[in-house]
């Protein structure tokens, strides 16, 4: 089988998305002359978090997920941030592919958590590459796996995500709650006469801040 190598050339925001997306634009290399049929790409991207430093306010915003500093050097492993995939047309040397890598605002998601904390720096991301490989055969076509070692890492500015989130979400966040929790500040917020549930949490903080 012809041997191929994996590499990311960058990652951006796709501007006419309708939900906060990121491409990443994928370099494709093929050993010797044999031409691609096409790939079936599958894709692990993982965060490393063990892999850059934090300030102290983005240690405070990973107690939640690692606990304090002291306890970093057994509880930050690798964790999953989404599985991607790409159809790969026929090719021949080397190519481009591009993968949606669809995000998050939810609070209550570990990958979210994760890079609301972080200020600045990089996001540390592996990729790990797998699928199907069409190659020509004696029968027309053969089809071979793309082996589990192939593996990149790379380094995302944090501004990349940061950015993404500014354009859908401009100085908002998602909150998920139980229904039961929901049902009881509507009928709050009903009841008060309020326009929204941002007008209903602000005043039950009010209420809260008189007692203490």
């Amino acid at each position: 089988m012809t041997g191929l190598t994996f590499s990311v050339a960058d990652i951006a925001a796709e501007p006419y998305a309708v939900t906060p997306v990121l491409a990443a634009r994928v370099g494709i290399a093929a050993d010797g002359d044999e031409p691609i049929h096409a790939i079936a790409l599958r894709t692990q991207v993982r965060i490393e978090p063990m892999r850059r430093n934090y300030s102290d306010d983005e240690a405070d915003g990973l107690v939640d997920l690692f606990g304090t500093r002291e306890r970093w050097s057994s509880t930050q492993h690798a964790f999953l941030w989404q599985h991607a995939a790409a159809m790969v047309p026929g090719f021949s040397g080397s190519t481009e592919a591009v993968l949606r890598l669809e995000c998050t605002y939810d609070f209550e998601v570990k990958a979210a958590k994760y890079l609301l904390a972080l200020r600045d720096g990089a996001i540390s991301l592996q990729f790990l590459f797998s699928g199907t490989v069409f190659v020509p055969g004696a029968r027309g076509f053969e089809v071979h796996q793309i082996p589990w070692d192939r593996e990149v890492h790379y380094d995302m500015p944090v501004s990349v995500w940061q950015d993404l989130i500014r354009m859908h979400y401009p100085n908002t966040g998602w909150l998920r709650l139980d229904r039961d929790t929901l049902d009881e500040l509507a009928a709050y917020r009903s009841a008060r006469g309020l326009l929204n549930f941002d007008d209903a949490i602000a005043g039950l903080l009010a209420d809260a801040r008189e007692l203490r």
